[in-house]
Parts: C-alpha cells; sequence; structure tokens
C-alpha cells in the first residue's frame, strides 16, 4: 500500500533544494495520483526571521568573502563544535515540528537538504522512532551534517558519492544511487527548430548559454564582456534568475555590445533554452549540473564558489565532463576552442551523458512510494 501523505522539505525558495522537491513531488503525482504531499520551506516555518538573516549573511559570505565558507564548509573540527548548538536548535524547533506533524500525519518524510534533515532525525529520537525518513544529497559531496542513524535511505548524486558516504559511517544497505532529482521536462525530445523560431535566432549560428543559477550569480557581467572578444558569430541567451541589479545593468550595456544577445531574468523554459544550446557557462549547482548532463550539453564553469560548488566542480572535471575557467575575462578564448572543435564537444558530451542519471526523479518517487 502506497504512502498516503508525504511531507517533503527544502529550505530557500529560490534554489535546487526547493527544485527538487517540486521535481519529487511531480514524479510521486505522476505516479500515485492520490497522494497527499506536503511541500515545505522547513527554515522559513521553524524560524521565519532567522532565516532572512542567514539567507543574507550566506549571501554576503559568499559574495566577499568566500574562503571563510570554504573553511566551515564540511570542515570535522567545525562539524564537533557545532554539534550542542544544532542539537539545541533541533530540540527547540521540535515542538513546531511535532504540530505539523500532528496536523498533516504524514507516513514519510523526504529532505533535501541537510538542515531539515536533522531536525526531523532529532524529532524521530523523541516522538515518532519509526516514522520513514529519506535524505536526497543535491551535490556531489555528502558532507557530515548529512548523517544520522535515523535517516532511512540516501539517495546519492552518484556512485562517488555513496562510497563517501560509507566511510563517513552510513551502511550501503541504506544508500541508493539514484542521482540528484529534476524536472523531466529536460528529458523531453523537443523540435529545436520550433525553439529557434520562437526566439527569432539563427539556427546556422551557435548558441552560447550563461546563467548563474536561480539567483544570477557570479561573474556573469565579465564573461559577458569577454564573450565579445570571440572570433566565432554567437548568438547569447543569457538568464538572470531573480537578480533584477543584474538583469538592469546588463540591459543597458547589451545594446553596446557587438554580439547577439538575448537577456532574460527568471524564467520557466530553461530546458527549452538548453536544448538548442551549443554550450552552457553555469554555476555548477547540483540541480543545474544534473539537468545539463542529463541533455549532454557541454559544460563550462567559472569560478566556482568554495565548498559545494568547487566539490561539484571537481567531481565533473574529473569525469571529463566540463570545463574548468579561473579567470571569467578569459572564458572567450574557451568558448572559441570548443565551438571551433565539434569533437572536444562531443567529447564533453558523451563523457556527461555516461555519468547522467535521467531516471533520478522516477527512482526516487518510487523507491518512496514502495516504503
Amino acid at each position: 500500500m502506497h504512502p498516503k501523505r508525504i511531507i517533503l522539505m527544502y529550505i530557500s525558495e529560490v534554489s535546487g533544494h526547493r527544485c527538487a522537491t517540486l521535481a519529487i513531488e511531480k514524479a510521486i503525482k505522476h505516479l500515485h495520483p492520490q497522494a497527499q504531499i506536503l511541500n515545505i520551506n522547513a527554515f522559513n516555518y521553524t524560524n521565519p526571521i532567522s532565516e532572512k538573516v542567514i539567507n543574507r549573511i550566506y549571501m554576503e559570505v559568499i559574495k566577499r568573502t568566500p574562503k571563510v565558507w570554504d573553511y566551515l564548509y564540511d570542515n570535522p573540527k567545525v562539524v564537533r563544535s557545532l554539534e550542542n548548538i544544532k542539537r539545541y536548535i533541533h530540540k527547540s524547533n521540535s515542538p513546531k515540528l511535532k504540530k505539523l506533524f500532528d496536523s498533516f500525519k504524514p507516513e514519510l518524510v523526504v529532505c533535501t537538504q541537510a538542515f531539515p534533515c536533522g531536525m526531523v532525525a532529532d524529532f524521530k529520537k523523541d516522538y515518532r522512532d519509526n516514522l520513514p525518513l529519506v535524505a536526497v544529497l543535491t551535490d556531489y559531496i555528502p558532507h557530515s551534517y548529512w548523517v544520522y542513524d535515523e535517516v532511512d535511505y540516501y539517495i546519492a548524486p552518484s556512485e562517488d558519492v555513496a562510497a563517501r558516504l560509507e566511510k563517513k559511517g552510513v551502511k550501503p544497505a541504506k544508500i541508493k544511487s539514484y542521482g540528484i532529482p529534476f524536472d523531466h521536462k529536460f528529458n523531453q525530445h523537443l523540435d529545436p527548430a520550433d525553439i529557434f523560431n520562437k526566439l527569432k535566432l539563427d539556427a546556422q549560428k551557435p548558441v552560447v548559454l550563461i546563467m548563474g543559477g536561480g539567483q544570477g550569480l557570479g561573474p556573469i557581467k565579465t564573461i559577458v564582456k569577454s564573450l565579445e572578444k570571440c572570433r566565432l558569430d554567437i548568438q547569447e541567451l543569457i538568464v538572470t534568475g531573480t537578480n533584477k541589479q543584474l538583469f538592469r545593468s546588463l540591459k543597458r550595456k547589451v545594446k553596446r555590445y557587438k554580439k547577439a544577445i538575448q537577456l532574460f531574468g527568471f524564467v520557466h523554459n530553461i530546458h527549452e533554452l538548453m536544448h538548442i544550446a551549443d554550450v552552457i557557462i553555469t554555476k555548477p549547482g547540483g540541480v543545474t549540473t544534473a539537468e545539463v548532463l542529463s541533455m549532454g550539453l557541454p559544460m563550462v564553469i567559472v569560478k566556482p564558489i568554495p565548498g559545494q560548488e568547487v566539490n561539484n566542480t571537481n567531481f565533473l572535471t574529473q569525469k571529463t565532463a566540463a570545463v574548468k575557467v579561473d579567470d571569467p575575462k578569459e572564458v572567450y578564448q574557451t568558448i572559441d576552442d570548443l565551438l571551433a572543435n565539434p569533437a572536444k564537444l562531443e567529447r564533453l558530451k558523451a563523457a556527461g551523458l555516461k555519468i547522467a542519471k535521467p531516471d533520478a526523479s522516477m527512482d526516487i518517487a518510487k523507491l518512496i512510494l514502495g516504503l
């Protein structure tokens, strides 16, 4: 008998964690339309004021002092020193969780971020030790904040991550290497001609897609300026996400640029833009990476943020599924080189498809419905 009531937990509205829960929800509904699903921002639910403050601090740290984040990220000393604080926060959040769980009566909980995973794990100790808990990792590194005995299953992005979870003490029987969940629309076969017509683009000229995740982060302005030096007559699709300041700034500048540029804010048709792109320049967020790999789209990563992005980049470059550029001013050289060498593009595509897990969302949904 399938579980009828499922809670999916993430943090931050514009994030890969949120996209992952939406993809899982969509897959569950496809397989079991009667399922009742509560998709909730756990941090906002338990600490609405703290969420805004911590999000702001996090954004400032990764923009201004990324080395600080690198030190904090998966540092065993930091993990140990925060243990008591973490337990206190989880305990103080338990009454709110209990109220939510008593009201909705979930038969299973899925978390796509470590904070809610830890909260529910500690909640299980005090209230419901038989409540199934599934942890879905959305980056290619299993940091120590994920590891709890109370987690029933870990969904690992890759076999490499599964092996690292084992080294951290997770039993192999609990680990499923299904991949990072993403919306199944990225697996659809579309007609490129329709998209070229819709966007009024020239199908004979190469298309470069430039993104900085949902929040439009990274050195996008420098990248766009660098691409002006490309020898090839490229077309650029720039997606700024929720970063309105970046959108306004680029809108003023692109009129002066020689390359054909189309500027987008937050869009819901990224899968279409990816479908016609010859290459993507992007932040290596976990969900974006999973989408790009499944589409066999050659990926260029520029100046990744220390922590999860650097780890994702290391994974991708080791698998020869992406090219890393340290200086955003020099990205034009990489783009010229790739577009002038179809064999290089093909090798990147083949390497990406080799490690892609296009059925991740559906495989996760099947596991959840089978518990």
